[in-house]
């Protein structure tokens, strides 16, 4: 395999955070000696997550063998994954914003017609649902664990808590039409054929839209880590690869 000198569009406090954190870990279990660094392999760890490296292409440019990087990179994952935020945590960061944003997405994998719980009829494709809140500027505060595609956005919302938690802090909250029903204090347009509604509803519906769209941009931070585009893993390793991209995210963020 021929290897070249690349670059990741990351900044450097985010790889001396995850550096620390790798160096704190080695501390704690006592690991002795690596074929690679905490500095190495927290760039390795960044480059699968960010360029959506192969581990075999991790192995050839960094010079360790295969099952090692695929180690390597696992453990930052796990390690980054144990400090993302909880649904609690988001919530209350979420009690000082005016309000928050709640909309679903749908992460790629690669399965084939059989598995049909990973289907989202929505999207014509396999996937992951994951469910983001984003403050009113469109910044990430949190994303969910990874359900099957199947799984519409208020039934995701339901299963991670995240409309009765939003309820109890009071927090307001803009979805889509998806969330209707939902209840609480999420806030989704009116309903029906753009002709059906009134005057007054179309107006609603359009300063809705307008507000709601922000929540765009917490989407396009999560995709921005390139391995979330396309996943070729187990889908119980995908959640964990979820809050490692949101423990980095808030970090690189100061937040």
């Amino acid at each position: 395999m021929l290897v070249y000198s690349s670059g990741i569009d990351v900044s450097s406090s985010t790889l001396r955070f995850l550096a620390r954190q790798l160096r704190a870990h080695h501390r704690a279990i006592g690991s002795r000696w690596r074929r690679l660094g905490a500095g190495r392999q927290a760039l390795l760890a960044l480059a699968h997550l960010r360029v959506g490296h192969t581990y075999a292409q991790l192995a050839a440019g960094f010079g360790v063998g295969t099952t090692t990087a695929y180690r390597y990179v696992t453990e930052a994952v796990d390690l980054l994954a144990d400090l993302a935020p909880t649904l609690a945590d988001a919530v209350r960061t979420a009690s000082t914003k005016a309000f928050v944003l709640l909309d679903g997405t749908l992460l790629p994998i690669d399965r084939i017609a059989a598995d049909r719980p990973f289907y989202s009829g929505k999207h014509k494709k396999h996937g992951m649902n994951v469910q983001v809140l984003a403050d009113p500027f469109g910044r990430l505060l949190w994303a969910s664990a990874a359900l099957p595609g199947a799984v519409h956005d208020i039934r995701a919302a339901r299963e991670h808590g995240i409309v009765d938690a939003l309820a109890q802090a009071d927090v307001t909250c803009w979805a889509d039409k998806g969330y209707r029903g939902a209840g609480g204090t999420v806030r989704t347009p009116y309903w029906g054929r753009w002709n059906s509604l009134s005057t007054g509803q179309q107006a609603v519906n359009r300063s809705h839209a307008k507000i709601r769209a922000l929540v765009e941009h917490a989407m396009a931070t999560l995709k921005s880590w390139r391995l979330l585009r396309k996943l070729r893993c187990s889908t119980t390793r995908i959640t964990a690869l979820i809050q490692a991209v949101l423990t980095l995210h808030l970090a690189s963020s100061g937040r």
